[in-house]
């Protein structure tokens, strides 16, 4: 994809700052005011809509489907779903960035990925509600992370593809308060659908419309994607094919720093994020009838505070130029907010943790995402570089619900929980520090 030096080109100013309008790797041309809004509300809703749809399912539904069927132990197989969804979305992630990075169409690169992934997601979300066979709930499940990431691994290639890095901060922002507000949607609309004791199936199928027109409705804001029939060829050889997955080498030190500060911080997440319900239900002790509304006033809090923090990550670190503080105090502030459970094992002490880690996670993920493609060694390579990036969610959010079941039935409690969920947040301050190519 040929790329035009921003240094180099002469660019109109926009008449609402003076300054120079932003250049579009894709074309080279100053971008519109009105495509940037585009760019914006496409990152946005896209994050948003798949982000409620799953977390309607995955931290509320799925854990009570569990329990509806009867299984033994659920905390061990949600524990064991997570982890087999994740190596799985782990190997999807990387395997469509690669294959959209190669793809030639009148659609362009990512736009047929995008669109298709979510209504896959979609379709296979609704299903963990209809089947009560675990192990076709597993693969049906399994099934909808393929999809989910087949969306995912191009469209976060848009970021590095199709938006200049003067504003890539402020386009981040969108996806990551998309994805912050969605999650904590996602619970309180799931709430909803166990206030009976049991899941419903109206919540999985909201859950799947809101996954299966994400991509769709994103490819239709953003501004059309340039054909890439007449791209560079690649050699299509299988060997090649394989070649292409081998990770980056060459000036990569920053890449895997970044790699490593993220997983960290996704299993500290994950830790928690994933078990709730069961926090709520077993560490806190409550009655079945104060269950439905501490979720959803937990994931209320989280929604508040995550508008404010989502919305003032990503522009301030545009402003300062700088990526690594923002990144590196939120994560402190998502430490901090996990001690408050561990400390006031009580509603209040839920509540704390929703207000504190929920500003600083969304202020984490308004910006993370800038930072990851800011340390990307080739931009031509950025869906596969952006996959290999993204394998550390993916094994954050299979590490963290396993870790959490393994002391859980070690110790017969959540107490542990707490401090190992800190010191990972903390571990994943020092790797982003030791970046050196971005401030």
């Amino acid at each position: 994809m040929a790329q035009t030096p921003a240094e180099t080109t002469p660019t109109e100013p926009d008449p609402a700052t003076s300054e120079p309008s932003p250049l579009s790797p894709e074309t080279g041309k100053p971008l519109s005011r009105l495509v940037m809004v585009r760019f914006g509300i496409g990152f946005f809703l896209i994050s948003l809509l798949w982000a409620i749809g799953l977390n309607i399912i995955a931290s509320v539904l799925l854990p009570q489907r569990l329990k509806d069927l009867g299984v033994d132990n659920p905390d061990s197989l949600l524990g064991t779903i997570s982890a087999i969804t994740a190596v799985v979305s782990l190997v999807s992630n990387l395997i469509f960035g690669a294959f959209s990075d190669r793809t030639r169409s009148r659609f362009g690169r990512r736009t047929p990925w995008v669109a298709c992934g979510g209504v896959l997601g979609g379709i296979t979300l609704f299903g963990v509600g209809v089947l009560s066979n675990t192990t076709l709930l597993v693969i049906d499940y399994c099934l909808c992370m393929v999809g989910l990431n087949m969306m995912l691994a191009p469209a976060i290639a848009v970021l590095s593809d199709r938006v200049p890095e003067k504003i890539r901060g402020t386009m981040s922002t969108f996806w990551g308060v998309g994805v912050s507000i969605g999650f904590p949607l996602g619970g309180i609309i799931g709430a909803q659908f166990i206030a009976t004791g049991q899941a419903s199936l109206s919540g999985f199928a909201i859950g799947g419309i809101l996954m299966g027109v994400s991509g769709i409705v994103a490819v239709a804001l953003w501004p059309r994607e340039a054909p890439s029939t007449q791209a560079d060829a690649q050699a299509q050889s299988v060997d090649d094919l394989l070649r292409s997955f081998i990770p980056p080498t060459k000036g990569a030190g920053d890449f895997y720093k970044a790699f490593i500060g993220r997983f960290t911080m996704l299993v500290s997440y994950q830790m928690i994020n994933a078990y709730q319900l069961y926090i709520i239900q077993d560490y806190l002790s409550l009655s079945t009838a104060q269950v439905a509304g501490t979720l959803a006033t937990t994931n209320l809090i989280i929604l508040i505070t995550s508008v404010t923090g989502g919305f003032l990550g990503g522009p301030i670190s545009d402003l300062l130029r700088r990526r690594k503080v923002p990144v590196v105090l939120s994560s402190l502030c998502f430490a901090l907010g996990v001690a408050m459970p561990w400390l006031i094992p009580s509603q209040v002490g839920m509540y704390l943790f929703a207000a504190i880690a929920g500003f600083g996670y969304a202020v984490y993920n308004s910006v993370d995402q800038a930072l990851n493609v800011d340390v990307l060694p080739d931009p031509d390579k950025a869906g596969k570089d952006l996959g290999i990036l993204n394998m550390s969610t993916t094994l954050g959010q299979m590490s963290g619900p396993l870790i959490t079941a393994n002391v859980v039935t070690l110790t017969g409690s959540y107490a542990l929980v707490f401090p190992i969920s800190i010191t990972c947040a903390v571990v994943g301050c020092f790797s982003i520090l030791a970046i050196k190519r971005v401030r």
